[in-house]
């Protein structure tokens, strides 16, 4: 039975279903009449399809003890209405990112993101509040890397913000808009601009760079949200003990920073440095002979790749990036490791073209993510819960009294 000529990767035909659990058809049907596995028609025919996802979230929760924590990390824990991963690459609410980095502008995808069509959010008027407190601190920190200055603006945003509890959907969407002009503000050190953000970012990055604008556009939107990363997981249970998004974004800045999450861009950044003062086919050799880890390689979801990469690698091919970094280095390294790039590597390839040193990928990546999250920071107030996950414990027992 054919799925879905655009989205395969999101779905399985009953057969396939069952084999994967290693059950009867009709064991899939009552997971499916249990609610366990969602299942929908298949265009007028009496098939339907499931979803790939429910299915293999049922059999991690039905293995056998002591593989549970290993196999559960691509489980899903909640609902969301905001994105989705797919072999094809993320879907903003149905639509493939790699779809919208052809045209649309990061205003325009943070306003799916945040399901607000009844208004434009981005209205000229609307710029941040900047108070005399955070005048102080931007200027105390403006020797501190990016991502410290702006956790530091943020922190104190919502007190000069009358609205910043806003509860109404155009009113947060409003407040995401300022707060995306506020972290680039901080993180580019200039005022806040009603321009738009790529616009932004090659002024203060590139500016004798043609094709900089394009570039730095299509990034944002690449990179605009990826469901349930580490950062975003983070602003969701914070936002549900009832911040407002400005504390949100804060708390997935600071996630951000670590080595294992943002961190990995600046790896890649390094190593395509390396790849520029050296023959790019010994460097791989050399790199795979030693058993060094290669940054920006391989990928926990996208097993056949990453299409954010190869969508953001075609085009820094097509503006004249230098072809050894984005042509020859991937295909040597795939061939030699199995592995392929990710957003990682295709970010530090973007930063090489436009001349910018490493560090700046993180940054990027920091203005773009902040969509994402800030849609997820809404979603999750609109739910009204509370994230309280429990722990399997795995210690000892009770102590006997003596």
């Amino acid at each position: 039975m054919k799925i879905d000529p655009e989205y395969p990767s999101l779905y399985l035909s009953a057969g396939e279903a069952a084999a994967e659990l290693g059950v009867s058809s009709a064991t899939l049907y009552a997971y499916v009449s249990r609610g366990l596995i969602r299942s929908e028609p298949v265009g007028t025919t009496r098939a339907r399809r499931y979803r790939a996802e429910d299915v293999r979230a049922l059999k991690n929760r039905r293995a056998p003890p002591g593989q549970g924590l290993a196999l559960a990390t691509d489980a899903p824990v909640l609902d969301s209405a905001i994105s989705c991963l797919s072999e094809e690459g993320p879907l903003y609410r149905g639509v493939l990112a790699v779809d919208l980095a052809s045209h649309a502008s990061f205003e325009h995808v943070s306003t799916l993101l945040w399901d607000e069509s009844s208004s434009d959010p981005f209205g000229v008027q609307n710029l941040p509040v900047v108070s005399a407190a955070m005048d102080a601190v931007r200027a105390a920190t403006r020797a501190q890397p990016p991502l410290v200055r702006a956790i530091t603006q943020l922190a104190l945003a919502s007190e000069a913000d009358l609205s910043a509890y806003n509860r109404a959907r155009e009113g947060r969407a409003r407040i995401g808009a300022r707060l995306l002009r506020l972290l680039a503000s901080a993180i580019l050190e200039r005022p806040p601009s009603a321009a738009a953000l790529h616009q932004q970012l090659a002024a203060a990055w590139a500016p004798g760079h043609r094709d900089a604008e394009d570039l730095l556009r299509r990034a944002l939107v690449l990179l605009a949200d990826h469901e349930l990363n580490p950062s975003t997981w983070t602003v969701r249970c914070a936002v549900s003990t009832g911040l407002n998004l400005y504390d949100a974004v804060v708390a997935g800045l600071v996630a951000l920073k670590g080595p294992r999450h943002g961190g990995a861009g600046a790896l890649a950044a390094r190593m395509v440095e390396q790849m520029t003062t050296q023959d790019v086919g010994r460097f791989v050799r050399d790199k795979v002979a030693q058993g060094d880890a290669i940054p920006g390689f391989g990928h926990s979801v996208y097993k056949r790749g990453d299409a954010r990469a190869r969508d953001l690698l075609s085009a820094l091919a097509r503006a004249g990036a230098d072809p050894r970094l984005a042509v020859d280095a991937p295909a040597r390294i795939s061939e030699a490791t199995g592995l392929y790039p990710n957003i990682d590597f295709a970010l530090a390839v973007l930063m090489h073209t436009l001349d910018l040193a490493p560090g700046h990928e993180t940054a990027l990546f920091a203005i773009a993510r902040a969509s994402g999250w800030i849609a997820h920071a809404i979603e999750q107030l609109e739910s009204g819960g509370l994230i309280r996950p429990r722990a399997r414990y795995v210690g000892p027992g009770p102590a006997s009294s003596r």
